[in-house]
């Protein structure tokens, strides 16, 4: 049995799970399954805190208000997708360095699901399609480190 299999251990946890509303098609498709991942695992109702926000980088704020409002992890849930100027540089940057930041500061952990893109389709290959679902494996990583975190604990 694996880390995230003890659905009973699962439902005690809250999670965030905060989704940039920029490239809809894909970032909902990317929520949906994060959500539906969870509510397999045993979390439901009022344990899975779900928030929308404008764009990439507003999800570390969003990360650090569910962390402050009692959230165990969060599932952070996005698509950047490269243009002609720098600035997908600097929101990709943006976004890991604060969300690596948070869970250093808050002992808890962020499931990286910001898709960073060349294109829209290889963004859709990733939100459900030949690539996988990053959205569902985003919500498994803080499952997971969640119950790594509870068992480093257990051994003070």
């Amino acid at each position: 049995m694996s880390l995230i299999d003890c659905k009973a251990e699962n439902s005690n946890f809250k999670i965030g799970v905060v989704t940039s509303r920029w490239n809809p098609s894909v970032t909902q498709k990317l929520e949906e399954g994060a959500v539906q991942y969870l509510e397999k695992m045993g979390i439901s109702g009022d344990n899975i805190v779900q928030v929308r926000v404008p764009g990439a980088i507003e999800i570390s704020l969003a990360a650090k208000e569910c962390f402050e409002a009692g959230c165990d992890g969060v599932v952070a849930l996005g698509l950047v997708v490269r243009g002609d100027t720098t600035h997908y540089e600097f929101v990709c940057n943006s976004v890991e360095r604060s969300c690596s930041q948070l869970m250093l500061d808050y002992s808890r952990p962020i499931g990286m699901g910001v898709l960073t893109t060349e294109n829209g389709e290889q963004a859709h290959a990733r939100a459900g399609g030949e690539k996988g679902h990053k959205g569902v494996e985003a919500a498994e990583v803080v499952l997971e480190m969640l119950q790594v975190s509870k068992k480093i604990r257990q051994t003070k």
